[in-house]
């Protein structure tokens, strides 16, 4: 974890989760997130520790492990706040939700690991809790409620709006729960004015035109691979294994899940832009063509 300084009042410690700071005073500061497990957290306080900071508060853009693996013990340990958004304060509160909403089921115990399941922790809604200083705004799609941070020195965290070339090149899916709402994040990110843009998992940048253009691109090819796959007819399962075959990768449990949850989402979207219907045979449902 590397601490770098990018605007009067605000920081951030790079990291695979890119993990936000705003000094609300001399003293006390407001972190971004906390990266995925408590090795994450510990990191963080000892960073924090080492500029004399006293951390008042955590703002959760949303409830994925990977981005409040460190809100228990950080929390436990300074008596700070944690700020969510709507139904990503629930899933704070109660994170054995983000594996039982991803595996549709209760989550057997190969599910429950540190990628999928994070520790509870006491949450209240952001509304209007924010310091001075800070602005949330909605950033719909990857997840349920998650939200962007601006800081008053004109930085923008943008959390898992966008993918960086090197996760889309070595993976090509990325999680999505709404991919029309992603759709619709990334024509929003276009109109943000900003100094500097910090994804979660991407270097920090001044321009994010490639960027957004290189996550809507992939969205638009792998609705364009699983509509193909539709003709004449595919089950849900041939369609992860098509997908996973297409583009070389190997299935574990995580990749199930999340993968697995991310193609349900594109085929809802196609449903739901009446370019795929389904129906059921021999007690099978089976994705088609709208022809």
């Amino acid at each position: 974890m590397e601490l770098i300084q990018v605007g009067e009042k605000t920081y951030y410690i790079k990291n695979a989760t890119n993990i936000g700071i705003y000094k609300i005073d001399n003293e006390n500061i407001y972190l971004i997130d906390t990266g995925n497990d408590l090795e994450a957290g510990k990191k963080i306080l000892k960073i924090i520790d080492e500029q004399g900071w006293k951390i008042k508060g955590i703002i959760t853009t949303h409830s994925n492990a990977d981005h409040i693996g460190g809100n228990k013990l950080i929390q436990d340990r300074t008596n700070c706040i944690i700020l969510a958004n709507n139904i990503e304060k629930a899933f704070t509160e109660y994170p054995i939700l983000e594996p039982s909403f991803l595996y549709g089921a209760y989550p057997f115990k190969d599910i429950k690991n540190k990628f999928l399941l994070a520790k509870e922790s006491k949450v209240t809604l952001i509304n209007n809790n924010l310091p001075n200083g800070l602005e949330y705004f909605s950033l719909k799609g990857h997840f349920l409620d998650m939200i962007g941070i601006k800081t008053s020195d004109n930085i923008y965290f943008l959390a898992d709006s966008l993918f960086s070339q090197e996760t889309i090149t070595k993976y090509h899916l990325f999680f999505i729960y709404d991919v029309k709402e992603y759709l619709n994040t990334l024509d929003y990110l276009t109109t943000l004015k900003g100094k500097l843009y910090i994804p979660s998992h991407c270097e920090a940048t001044t321009d994010i035109s490639n960027l957004i253009k290189l996550n809507k691109n992939k969205i638009e090819e792998i609705s364009n691979k699983i509509y193909k796959k539709c003709e004449p007819s595919a089950t849900f399962e041939d369609i992860l294994k098509y997908i996973f075959d297409e583009y070389n990768l190997t299935m574990n449990i995580n990749q199930y899940v999340l993968v697995g949850s991310t193609i349900k989402s594109y085929l809802s979207y196609l449903n739901d832009e009446n370019k795929l219907s389904y129906e059921f045979k021999e007690n099978k449902m089976l994705w088609k063509q709208v022809k």
